[in-house]
């Protein structure tokens, strides 16, 4: 009976490169510049490759104490903008060797429901988009493996939130200056008239869209803004802000926090017979699929997603190698279509 093939093993490349195994370790690790030549690192990675050498991951997490598995926590599952958050982190997780599971805390807020016996067993760390703080104290506990986080607490990165709150490290889009791009685009437009169509959910990013909105509209004289409340949903911003446009004094620009609420005041705004942009300019924050599905297409903020989980997960990458997170907000851009337009005379 023939004899079964042997993997081959570290001490096999060290051999064949005329290395130690420490070498070995180095240069598969990524861990070699300033401490073995590029010439030995090649020699290396040649004698690997020849042999067919695959490191032992298993062993090397046992050895680090790493299950290479990060959580990130997104409010909803079937939200595109969130689907594209978890795409960007994915991508860059399979680069490093890790997997991401993906778990919802519905509306982002309130306690998040352990989805491990101890999540600090299971888990290298956890990404928490637009999560309120009190979200994630179930998942990363009091008493966990550390790994690069404060205390033993697992590392947290938060996403879209508060950069003095409880992570480690956080990763933001500038909200502020895309909602300063819509404000300034609008009083171009000669509107003073605003209605500010707010998400009700109670979370840091909400807050500084109506405090960036509010302070840019206060620096203009005879500008007015009113603000009405809705859950992100298209049927929930149709019934909030109708009431907004039947009135007598009502707002010539609707400033959205988000493309589905301005689907929304499209829907109410044709019940009471408004034309969009002759009669309402409306614009959204996001940049989904709806923004150009509807007629005239939704001038909103575009937010590339899957770049800022790129960016959430490089952080949670650096700070559990004991490194410093990229620093600065990711920029967005106003994208500006048929929605919005001069106040008619």
């Amino acid at each position: 009976m023939p004899r079964a093939s042997t993997r081959p093993t570290s001490r096999d490349v060290a051999r064949a490169a005329g290395v130690s195994q420490a070498a070995v370790s180095l240069v598969l690790g990524g861990k070699w510049k300033g401490r073995v030549s590029a010439a030995t690192a090649e020699r290396v990675r040649a004698a690997a490759a020849e042999l067919g050498y695959r490191p032992n991951l298993a062993a090397r997490n046992l050895r680090l104490g790493r299950t290479r598995t990060v959580l990130l926590v997104v409010p909803a599952l079937t939200t595109e903008f969130f689907a594209g958050v978890y795409t960007g982190a994915a991508r860059v997780a399979a680069r490093h060797g890790f997997g991401v599971v993906l778990y919802p805390s519905p509306e982002g807020i309130g306690p998040a429901r352990d989805p491990f016996a101890s999540a600090q067993a299971a888990l290298d760390g956890v990404i928490a988009s637009s999560m309120a703080a009190d979200a994630v104290s179930a998942l990363r506990g009091d008493h966990g493996r550390g790994g690069g986080g404060g205390g033993d607490q697992l590392p947290l990165v938060m996403l879209d939130s508060d950069p003095e709150g409880p992570g480690t490290a956080t990763v933001n889009l500038d909200i502020a200056d895309g909602v300063r791009q819509v404000a300034e685009h609008l009083l171009g437009l000669g509107h003073r008239d605003f209605l500010h169509l707010a998400a009700d959910v109670p979370s840091w990013t909400f807050e500084v869209r109506a405090r960036e909105l509010a302070a840019r509209l206060a620096e203009v004289p005879g500008t007015r803004l009113r603000t009405v409340r809705s859950p992100i949903s298209i049927k929930g911003a149709e019934a909030a802000v109708r009431g907004a446009l039947e009135g007598a004094e009502r707002p010539t620009a609707v400033v959205c926090d988000d493309d589905q609420l301005a689907a929304g005041t499209y829907k109410a705004a044709r019940r009471v017979g408004l034309r969009i942009p002759e009669d309402l300019s409306v614009t959204g924050i996001d940049d989904l699929a709806v923004a150009t599905a509807i007629d005239p297409e939704l001038t909103t903020v575009r937010l590339d997603a899957e770049l800022f989980g790129e960016r959430g997960m490089r952080a949670l990458l650096a700070v559990l190698e004991g490194e410093e997170p990229e620093q600065g907000d990711i920029p967005v851009r106003l994208i500006v279509r048929g929605s919005t337009a001069p106040v008619r005379a």
